[in-house]
């Protein structure tokens, strides 16, 4: 069986793939206002290093306070390195180019994605949560 964390990968990879992700804290606060119903899932990324990061910790409430408002559903991850390990653009010509990773989205997603088992056992993952009064939960990728 699949672990929430698991399922997260599955969907930021197939979403990946299909050109159905947003990344990055300005652009996906961008995309947001433009279309926040174009959004079916919000993760928030920090590891414990950002934890003291003044400026990004605003964008995150922010975020938050418009993902709340909006009914999107969001996720805290820690796990930055797995994130990018699943994100790695082989197109990409600079491999040393570093990526905003601490929020992304997933966006206009396709049929495959939006009816796939995964996304649908995050979304009733982060339902539940809202029930037990955590309003942001927390999931941690694991390097492999």
């Amino acid at each position: 069986m699949e672990t929430i964390s698991q399922m997260l990968e599955h969907v930021l990879v197939t979403a990946h793939h299909q050109n159905c992700l947003t990344v990055g804290v300005y652009e996906s606060a961008k995309f947001l206002n433009e279309d926040p119903d174009g959004a079916v899932l919000c993760v928030l990324a920090l590891d414990e290093e950002d934890e003291d990061d003044a400026a990004l910790q605003i964008h995150f409430k922010l975020l938050q306070a418009f993902c709340y408002d909006s009914y999107l559903d969001i996720l805290r991850v820690t796990g930055m390195r797995r994130l990018a390990q699943l994100l790695e653009d082989t197109n990409t010509s600079n491999r040393n180019e570093s990526r905003d990773l601490h929020c992304i989205l997933v966006t206009n997603p396709s049929e495959q994605i939006l009816q796939s088992q995964a996304l649908q056992q995050l979304a009733k993952f982060c339902e539940e949560s809202r029930h037990r009064y955590e309003w942001l939960p927390h999931l941690e990728l694991q390097d492999r």
